[in-house]
């Protein structure tokens, strides 16, 4: 990979860089959350917990309120099911969403195909390697490592594929910049500000670090929807993005 930095792609406002990772099984908690950050945040990330729940609703409602959907199912089947898939999340309207890499090639160029038959097409998002995992981790799974050698690996894959970008943490976002150029969406989860505990997030780096390293999007779930005031824990992490005090 080249070592010439690369500066982010796409002219984004620092609240349009964060997607709320909205993991709740509640429709009224659900609301709450999209009533408070809409305007605070990009996009509402809508996960397994949410939809399984809730299901197709879960979008609608966010989308009733003005809002988008980034919808983070993580489709890994074979190609017909995983076309099947998007072409319905593209009828709801999601912004982006996401597939497994490790799908393979066919299934990733299904799911470009299906999302560009829709009329607005989301842009599919491929997940290299879990922030959850380590080297360790790969071994164990019988997966050739290291996690950053598997994370590039999968992210030329899927790029070649027809994906529109990538799920990396904010460990490989900068080496994923300089080496893929402007063009791929990098979404970043993982992100914990200052202070904040790791969760069960094994690759984590603060809001300023992974957007100095390339990231786009950041994902942040529970340091926003589980502080006291989820607003100003927003808020706050849009003004380190601009570079201000929050």
């Amino acid at each position: 990979m080249s070592v010439e930095q690369t500066a982010p792609p796409r002219a984004l406002r620092p609240a349009e860089r964060i997607a709320v990772a909205v993991d709740v099984a509640d429709r009224v908690r659900l609301l709450e959350l999209v009533q408070a950050l809409k305007g605070e945040v990009g996009l509402f990330k809508l996960g397994k917990e949410v939809f399984t729940a809730l299901g197709p609703a879960a979008v609608e409602l966010v989308r009733a309120e003005g809002a988008q959907v980034f919808l983070d199912l993580k489709y890994h089947d074979i190609p017909n099911t995983v076309a099947g898939a998007v072409h319905a999340a593209g009828r709801l309207g999601v912004r982006m969403l996401t597939v497994h890499a490790s799908g393979g090639e066919a299934m990733l160029r299904a799911a470009h195909e299906a999302a560009q038959a829709a009329a607005v097409p989301p842009l599919v998002i491929a997940v290299t390697v879990l922030t959850s995992l380590a080297d360790a981790d790969l071994e164990r799974l019988g997966l050739a490592g290291p996690v950053a050698q598997a994370v590039e690996r999968l992210a030329r894959l899927a790029l070649g594929a027809g994906a529109d970008g990538l799920v990396a943490s904010a460990q490989e976002v900068g080496r994923l910049r300089r080496g893929l150029g402007t063009a791929p969406w990098l979404i970043t989860p993982g992100i914990r500000p200052a202070g904040a505990g790791h969760q069960d997030q094994a690759r984590v780096a603060t809001p300023g670090q992974a957007a100095a390293d390339g990231a786009d999007v950041l994902v942040v779930g529970r340091p926003i929807t589980q502080a006291p005031d989820p607003v100003a824990a927003a808020r706050a992490i849009a003004a380190e993005l601009g570079g201000g005090a929050p």
